[in-house]
């Protein structure tokens, strides 16, 4: 793994829209695993405007998020697909049919995983996954002993992950059960990993990956094994890595 020190979570969005900035310039068609959630917030941000300032285009770029809730629709206000729109397709030159996120509100969840699963397989190996830590070790819906080999699936979501998730909704009865989650083995194939780590709060959690064994008990332990991981975090997400 490779450990980039950010001073704050504003550097550490810089450092990451740089790469994502680079592999858009040098790959010629460039597939991105995407995430949502608080911690990419800044990162594209700063995305929309490099695109507003002409130094970047998602004009050949494919996407593929990494989650959305079981039964909401993408125009739904709480969706992952409304969140992505609002947050970013909205403002840049991505082609509709290039950005993907699973349809929680399919008819048939099963066949919209396989579906899914298929889709990544025809855009090509993924260049960069984006990546954020759960309070659990959780990356993507993938819970605490999800296998390590599993593919795009319906999950249940942890007590732990709802309660993490209730500040987005009106209580934690209102925050969904299950979701559709790209699978480990699916974020295990892309090319590289980017995890994105901020703040004191994730301290304990990303202190446990770096100096655990990989464990499907902890699912960001998978990251050990992976041959290109980048993990850029904030001196906070850092505070309990020794050397850092």
């Amino acid at each position: 793994m490779k450990i980039i020190r950010a001073e704050d979570y504003n550097q550490m969005s810089d450092l990451a829209c740089e790469k994502i900035i680079e592999t858009c310039q040098t790959v010629k068609r460039p597939v991105f695993g995407l995430a949502t959630g608080d911690t990419p917030n800044g990162l594209y941000e700063r995305l929309i405007q490099k695109y507003e300032q002409k130094e970047v285009s998602f004009e050949h770029a494919t996407t593929f998020n990494l989650d959305e809730y079981v039964g909401y629709s993408k125009e739904h206000s709480k969706s992952y697909h409304y969140y992505m729109s609002e947050r970013l397709f909205n403002h840049i030159n991505i082609r509709e049919d290039h950005a993907h996120v699973p349809n929680g509100a399919a008819l048939n969840l099963q066949e919209e995983c396989v579906s899914y699963e298929q889709k990544i397989k025809e855009a090509g190996r993924i260049n960069i996954q984006l990546l954020g830590l759960g309070a659990n070790g959780h990356i993507g819906f993938n819970e605490p002993g999800t296998p390590f080999d599993s593919r795009t699936e319906v999950v249940f979501l942890a007590d732990s992950t709802r309660q993490s998730n209730a500040r987005f909704f009106p209580s934690i009865e209102d925050v969904p059960k299950t979701a559709i989650s790209m699978g480990i083995g699916t974020i295990m194939e892309s090319e590289e990993i980017l995890l994105l780590v901020s703040g004191e709060q994730k301290a304990d959690i990303l202190a446990h990956v770096l100096n655990s064994e990989p464990s499907e008990e902890f699912p960001a332990t998978v990251l050990h094994n992976h041959e290109k991981v980048t993990i850029i975090a904030d001196k906070g997400a850092l505070s309990k890595v020794k050397g850092f």
